[in-house]
């Protein structure tokens, strides 16, 4: 399997907006009704990097297979040592390791960043794939909020995970 990772560039964007929008469309991964077009996938792009935050792409045999990046968890100054993780994988090539390839670079990239937290925040218990992928890279339930979110004519719940970014919580970090 030739799996291949980079930092993702404009030209990644009508296949990051292909991904999204499918998932938009017909998942719960995300609580958004309308998919973005490639103007808005753009512009997030670009907040997140200018941000300073690691945006990766997967290409499986030279093929766009999906992408991860980290992004603030909350906007207060508090929380700037903590980011949430976000990964989409192509439908087509899901199982294949793709999901697991993303996460365990896009961890380390964030440690190298001095993060120190890293929270999943996964639409519905039940998108058990994901579930999965973060408890084998170390992540933990914190929780599930019930009813949280509604689409496709549902309630749906929604599962929090964290996992420890380098030393965690266990020292303050060099810049407080």
């Amino acid at each position: 399997m030739n799996l291949q990772l980079r930092k993702a560039t404009l030209a990644d964007i009508p296949h990051i907006h292909a991904v999204y929008a499918r998932e938009v469309r017909d998942g719960v991964a995300t609580y958004e009704y309308e998919a973005p077009d490639e103007a808005e996938m753009s512009r997030r792009l670009q907040e997140l990097l200018a941000g300073g935050y690691p945006f990766l792409v997967a290409e499986l045999e030279g093929v766009f297979a999906g992408y991860a990046y980290a992004s603030s968890y909350r906007g207060r100054a508090g929380y700037r040592w903590t980011v949430e993780d976000t990964v989409y994988v192509s439908a087509e090539v899901q199982g294949r390791g793709v999901g697991r390839a993303l996460l365990t670079r896009l961890i380390a990239d964030c440690e190298a960043l001095g993060f120190r937290q890293m929270v999943a925040v996964i639409g519905e218990p039940g998108n058990g794939a994901s579930v999965v992928l973060h408890e084998k890279l170390g992540f933990h339930i914190i929780g599930i909020f019930p009813g949280l979110g509604r689409k496709h004519g549902r309630w749906l719940d929604t599962v929090q995970m964290q996992r420890a970014l380098g030393s965690g919580n266990n020292e303050a970090p060099s810049e407080e």
